[in-house]
C-alpha cells in the first residue's frame, strides 16, 4: 500500500485537532478570496539557462515578462524593466533555485512548461507549533540518569564555534539570555549581517547574537500589509515564540530566573556559547513557504551549522513541498536540520516534517510539574495543573460552580439553540468559552468549567473574568485525555484530564448546591515518571513514507521556560498587563530547539559529522525506558508508548558524544531512496536539482541507510513474507572494538542479523549486514492495518547502538 492509500484511510484524522498548545493561534489565510493573483514558488534548474541572458536574474524575469497576459503586479505596483528586482519576491540561489512571484493561474500553468522549470507551487502558510531541562539531559553539573556530567558541554566547548539558525518569529535582542560576556571572537565561517528595521539597529548583534534578518514579502504579498502598530517590519520579536526557541536553544545562564516566581533557578539553553543567527519568517497570520525558503537559502549561504524550524503545515510529497526541498539543499551542504514534529497528536499520521533528511522531534515531559488542586465541596480533591501565581480566592471560601455549557448569552436570549457537546452541552459556543459566549448574570461570582479547543486555553479565562467569573476549569476532552499542559492564567484557574472533566459534571448533575476552591501548589520537582510522551505530540507513521519511522525522538517540550519579551503578556492576551523575563511554553516548538542545541553541541565535539551522523547519534543512543523503569508511557493514556509516538526514544545527550556507531548518508543515498519510493525522474530532479537516472538502481525505500527499520506486508501474499534490508554502519571510536547483536522480536515477527558479529580495528571503518524479516499473516483490525513493534541493538559491552523496528501487516489494494 502506498502513500496515496494510506493518506485515502487517515486523513480525517490529519487536521482534527485545533486545540493551540502555546497559548497563541495563527490564523490562515484564504488566498483565492483575496487576489486574483497569488504568490507561486518557481523551481529552476539553473545549468540551463542559455548563455544570451547575463545571470539568472535576466533569465528568469525576461521568462516573466513573456507570459501571456503580462500584468504581474507586487503589492499592487507594475513591474518595471528587464532584469528588475521588483518582478520577484524572493530569488534563491544557495539551497534552491529559483523565485518566487505573484501569478495569476493561467499564468502558473504556462510557466510549468517553460524550459528549464522544475516545478510550481503555490505559496502555503505554517503555523508556529529553561531551568531544568538542561538538568533533566544531564547538561548540568549535577547530571542526570546517572551519567558524567558536562562531558558532552566542555567536549564541544559549549557550542562556542557553531552557529545556529532560528527560523521563527524573530528576537527580543536585550534579553539577558544573549549577551556576549566572555565569549571568543565570532566564528571565522560566519558571513552574515545584522538588518536594521523598526525597533532594531545593527549594534544590538554582538557576539552571541551574531545575524538578524527578517523576510515579510512573501507574507505581505498574500495576506497584505504588516500592522506596524503591533508588529515590527524588523527582526524584533512581537510574539514572544522565536525569543522563546531563541534562548532554548543556545541561551546563556541567568541566575534567578523565573515566571513570575515559578520555575524559579538558573535559566540556560543547550548549547550556551552557542551563537545564534536570527530569520524572522512568521507575522501576525502566519509563515509563509517563500519566505522560509527565502530564510534557508540566506542561512545556509551566510554560514549556519544547524536550522532550527519550529513551524509545519499538512504534509505534501517531499516533491511538492519546499521547504523539504530547501532543507535537501541544506542538509547538501552539511547543516544540520531540525524541526518541530507538530501539536497534532494524539491522532495518527499527524506528524509533519517527515522528509529523511530533516530530524524530526516530538515532545516529552520533564520531571517538573505545577500542580493546582481543584477542592470540591462535597466531593473529591482533583489534581489538576496551573502557571497562576496571581492573588488567590479567599482560602476557607468554596464558590459556586457551573458548566459553560449552560451559561450561553445566546441561548438563554432566546436567540439560538446550539448542538450537545458530549451529550451535556446546551451551547457549543458557550462551552468552549468563546469570547462574548457568557451571560454575565450566570457567570458572576462563580468558578466556570470550560471544555477544551477552539480558542487558546488562556484565551478562555479571560473570557469567564470578563464575564465576572472569579475561576475557570479546563476540561481536556477527546482526543487530550489525560495530558495536561499548565497556562499562567489571569485569574485563578487549572487545567484536568478528561476523566476528572466528566467527574465534575457528574458532581454538578447530583449535587444540589456545587461548590469549589482552589489551591495552588506552586513548583514541584522529581515528578515521575518522567518523561512521558506529551499527549498534543504528533504521531507516526509518516504519511508519505511509512517506511521512515517519524517522529525520529522526543525531547522535551512540556512546561519549557525560556526568554520572553518585554512587549508580550506571558499568555500573549493583549488584555493581559503582566510582563515577565522568562515564560514558560508547551509545545513541539520547544522541543525542536532542544535538539538544535544538541545538534550544535555535537557539530562542536565532532566538527566533521555530517547531519546524518549527528541525527544517528542522538537516535541510536536515545532511550525508551523512564525514571521508574518502564517503557515510556502516553500521556493520554498512560498506556505503553510506541515507535510512532516517540520515534527512537527520548534523547540521551551525554550517550550522543559517544556513540561507538553510525549510520551515515551521503546525497546519494538520499537520492537512491527517492527512485526507490517509486518518484519519477522529474519528481527527484526537482528535489536534488540534477537530472537522475533511476531505472537501474534496483533498491527498497528500506535500505536507506537510516537509523531505524519500517517495513509493510502485504496480506495478500503468502502466509509467510520475507523481507531483506542493508545497513552499514561507522566505527567512530580509536582502537578496535567486536559488537554483537541483540533483537527484540515484533509480535508476529522474526528478525535475524547476518553476521551477528561486528568486528572493527580502526576509525571510521564501515561494516554492512543484513536484516531478515520474516513474518506471517495476521488478523487486521477494523482499518486493515496492524502495526507491531521491536528493536535491534549492536553493543560492544560500553556502547548501546539501537534502533526501533517497525512491521505494518496491510491490506493490498
Amino acid at each position: 500500500m502506498g502513500p496515496l492509500v494510506w493518506w485515502t484511510l487517515f486523513s480525517s484524522t490529519f487536521l482534527c485537532f485545533s486545540d493551540v498548545v502555546s497559548g497563541t493561534t495563527t490564523n490562515t489565510v484564504n488566498l483565492s478570496d483575496q487576489f486574483e493573483t497569488q504568490t507561486y514558488i518557481i523551481r529552476v534548474q539553473n545549468n540551463l539557462k542559455p548563455s544570451v541572458f547575463s545571470d539568472v536574474e535576466h533569465w528568469y524575469s525576461s521568462t516573466l515578462k513573456s507570459l501571456t497576459s503580462n500584468n504581474l503586479k507586487l503589492d499592487h505596483e507594475k513591474t518595471q524593466s528587464r532584469n528588475s528586482k521588483e518582478d520577484f519576491l524572493h530569488v534563491y540561489k544557495t539551497v534552491f533555485h529559483g523565485f518566487s512571484t505573484k501569478l495569476n493561474q493561467q499564468q502558473a500553468e504556462e510557466i510549468k512548461n517553460r524550459p528549464g522549470v522544475l516545478g510550481v507551487y503555490i505559496d502555503q502558510v505554517r503555523e508556529i507549533q529553561t531551568t531544568r531541562s538542561p538538568h533533566f539531559l544531564g547538561l548540568t553539573a549535577t547530571g542526570a540518569h546517572g551519567h558524567k556530567a558536562n562531558g558532552l558541554l566542555k567536549g564541544s566547548d559549549y557550542g562556542s564555534n557553531v552557529v545556529i539558525g532560528i527560523l521563527d518569529t524573530g528576537i527580543w535582542p536585550e534579553r539577558r539570555s544573549f549577551h556576549d560576556h566572555g565569549l571568543g571572537p565570532i566564528p571565522s565561517h560566519w558571513k552574515g549581517e545584522c538588518m536594521e528595521g523598526k525597533g532594531f539597529s545593527k549594534t544590538l548583534c554582538n557576539k552571541k547574537l551574531v545575524g538578524a534578518r527578517y523576510f515579510p514579502r512573501g507574507y505581505t504579498a498574500t495576506a497584505g500589509i504588516i500592522n506596524e502598530t503591533t508588529e515590527f517590519r524588523s527582526p524584533r520579536d512581537s510574539d514572544g515564540h522565536g525569543t522563546h526557541t531563541a534562548s532554548t536553544a543556545a541561551g546563556r545562564h541567568i541566575p534567578n530566573a523565573s515566571l513570575l516566581g515559578l520555575a524559579d533557578g538558573v535559566a540556560v539553553g543547550i548549547a550556551p556559547k552557542a551563537r545564534i543567527a536570527v530569520y524572522k519568517v512568521c507575522w501576525g497570520r502566519g509563515c509563509f513557504d517563500s519566505d522560509i525558503l527565502a530564510a534557508i537559502d540566506k542561512a545556509v549561504e551566510d554560514g549556519v551549522d544547524i536550522i532550527s524550524l519550529s513551524v509545519g503545515a499538512a504534509v505534501t510529497p517531499y516533491y511538492q513541498d519546499p521547504i523539504a526541498m530547501g532543507s535537501f539543499g541544506a542538509m547538501e551542504k552539511g547543516v544540520f536540520v531540525s524541526a518541530s514534529a507538530g501539536n497534532e497528536g494524539p491522532g495518527i499520521m499527524t506528524v509533519t516534517n517527515i522528509a529523511p533528511w530533516i530530524t524530526t522531534v516530538g515532545a516529552g515531559t520533564i520531571d517538573r510539574n505545577f500542580p493546582a488542586d481543584l477542592i470540591l465541596e462535597d466531593g473529591p480533591v482533583i489534581k489538576g495543573a496551573s502557571l497562576y501565581s496571581g492573588p488567590p480566592l479567599p482560602e476557607n471560601t468554596f464558590f459556586p460552580l457551573v458548566y459553560a455549557g449552560n451559561l450561553s448569552a445566546a441561548v438563554h436570549n432566546g436567540n439560538v439553540t446550539y448542538p450537545k457537546r458530549s451529550g451535556s452541552s446546551t451551547g457549543f459556543t458557550s462551552a468552549i468559552c468563546m469570547p462574548n459566549s457568557l451571560q454575565q448574570e450566570l457567570v458572576r461570582g462563580k468558578i466556570v468549567l470550560c471544555d477544551r479547543g477552539g480558542v487558546p486555553r488562556a484565551a478562555k479565562g479571560a473570557v469567564v473574568k470578563d464575564a465576572g467569573g472569579v475561576g475557570m476549569i479546563l476540561a481536556n476532552s477527546s482526543p487530550e485525555g489525560s495530558g495536561l499542559v499548565a497556562d499562567a492564567h489571569v485569574l485563578p484557574g487549572l487545567a484536568v484530564t478528561e476523566t476528572d472533566g466528566y467527574a465534575i459534571h457528574t458532581y454538578l448533575a447530583t449535587s444540589k448546591n456545587p461548590r469549589a476552591k482552589f489551591a495552588f501548589h506552586g513548583t514541584q520537582l522529581g515528578t515521575k515518571p518522567a518523561p512521558v510522551v506529551a499527549g498534543f505530540s504528533s504521531r507516526g507513521p509518516n504519511l508519505e513514507s511509512i517506511y521512515i519511522i517519524k517522529p525520529d525522538m522526543i525531547a522535551p517540550g512540556v512546561n519549557i521556560l525560556a526568554a520572553w519579551p518585554d512587549n508580550v503578556s506571558p499568555t500573549g492576551l493583549s488584555s493581559d498587563p503582566r510582563r515577565t523575563e522568562f515564560n514558560i511554553m508547551s509545545g513541539t516548538s520547544m522541543s525542536c530547539p532542544h535538539v538544535s542545541g544538541l545538534g550544535a553541541l555535537l557539530k562542536g565535539a565532532h566538527p566533521d559529522w555530517s547531519p546524518a551522523r549527528i541525527r544517528s547519534a542522538l537516535m541510536t543512543t536515545a532511550y525508551i525506558h523512564d525514571s521508574a523503569g518502564r517503557i515510556l508511557l502516553d500521556e493520554v493514556n498512560y498506556n505503553t508508548s510506541k515507535a510512532w509516538d516517540m520515534g527512537s526514544g527520548h534523547v540521551n545527550p551525554q550517550k550522543a558524544l559517544d556513540p561507538g556507531l553510525v549510520y551515515d548518508l551521503t546525497v546519494d543515498d538520499y537520492i537512491d531512496f527517492l527512485c526507490a519510493s517509486n518518484y519519477t525522474r522529474r519528481n527527484v530532479r526537482s528535489i536534488a536539482r540534477r537530472p537522475v537516472n533511476c531505472t537501474s538502481k534496483g533498491l527498497k525505500p528500506w535500505d536507506l541507510n537510516y537509523p531505524s527499520i519500517s517495513v509493510a506486508v502485504d496480506q495478500s501474499k503468502p502466509s509467510k513474507t520475507e523481507i531483506e534490508l542493508r545497513r552499514t554502519v561507522t566505527h567512530v571510536n580509536d582502537g578496535a572494538s567486536s559488537y554483537t547483536v541483540k533483537i527484540e522480536n515484533p509480535v508476529g515477527a522474526i528478525v535475524v542479523v547476518d553476521p551477528p558479529k561486528l568486528e572493527f580495528t580502526q576509525r571510521e571503518e564501515k561494516k554492512s549486514y543484513v536484516v531478515k524479516i520474516v513474518t506471517q499473516k495476521v488478523a487486521l483490525p477494523p482499518g486493515n492495518t496492524k502495526s507491531e513493534f521491536g528493536r535491534l541493538t549492536w553493543t560492544d559491552g560500553n556502547h548501546m547502538v539501537s534502533m526501533p523496528i517497525a512491521v505494518t501487516w496491510q491490506e493490498s489494494y
